[in-house]
């Protein structure tokens, strides 16, 4: 059995105990599925090479559809990285985000949906980077799975320490603005990997699309765990 088959068997469990990401109410609060490829005729090059009006657009869609979360992206090719040289190679563009956006306010509470303890942190303060970042290592019944948290503020890494233990439940960050988020509308990238290959603080939330099966392999689909802490089919 592969590590994804390892983490979608435990996952499909119902007996397991995971706790929330954000503050979510699925009987009154709606999700938006936001989609950030060349499909989306509304991001011009205007408004995202402007961080505010791409914040001023995330947060127009999020009202307008009476929605209190953006969500969706994993695995998702997306054209919104021309906005930042980190993202462009010589050879190959990155495109491929390897995670799922939550998209709200800043200052929206981050919680740690299960116990763990902080493997490493960062400022990664680069333009379209994570921004402040934090990285927890769970083990769940031996299986080792790492969650990337970015685009935080930079008070989330204050006080923190490797190998700190972070109950489940605790609230231990929140969304950053956009001087603290590497310049992006507000919002969580939520991330898991198998493997941190020997990083530390970070790690990469986009490749390029002809290496894609060898990133998602290590990076398993985190819907399965917000599934369960959003009470919500994502």
């Amino acid at each position: 059995m592969t590590l994804s088959e390892r983490f979608e068997t435990y996952f499909e469990r119902k007996d397991i105990s995971i706790t929330q990401v954000v503050d979510f109410d699925p009987e009154k609060d709606a999700l938006y599925p936001f989609d950030f490829t060349k499909n989306n005729l509304e991001l011009t090059d205007d408004v995202l090479r402007d961080t505010a009006k791409f914040s001023a657009w995330v947060a127009h869609k999020l009202q307008e559809n009476q929605c209190r979360y953006g969500i969706g992206g994993y695995g998702e090719h997306r054209t919104i990285y021309a906005r930042s040289a980190h993202f462009d190679t010589a050879e190959e563009p990155r495109r491929l985000h390897l995670g799922v956006d939550i998209w709200g306010p800043a200052g929206t509470p981050v919680y740690n949906f299960h116990e763990a303890v902080v493997h490493s942190f960062k400022f990664n303060d680069h333009f379209g980077d994570y921004g402040a970042t934090i990285i927890l290592k769970y083990d769940f019944e031996g299986l080792v799975v790492y969650g990337l948290y970015g685009h935080l503020s930079l008070a989330s890494l204050k006080g923190l320490y490797e190998g700190q233990l972070i109950a489940a439940g605790t609230a231990f960050a929140s969304f950053g603005i956009p001087e603290e988020n590497g310049y992006w509308p507000p919002h969580l990238h939520f991330q898991l990997m198998f493997s941190m290959r020997g990083l530390k603080g970070d790690y990469p939330g986009v490749c390029k699309f002809s290496e894609r099966a060898a990133y998602l392999a290590n990076s398993p689909d985190p819907n399965l765990i917000l599934r369960h802490s959003l009470c919500h089919s994502v």
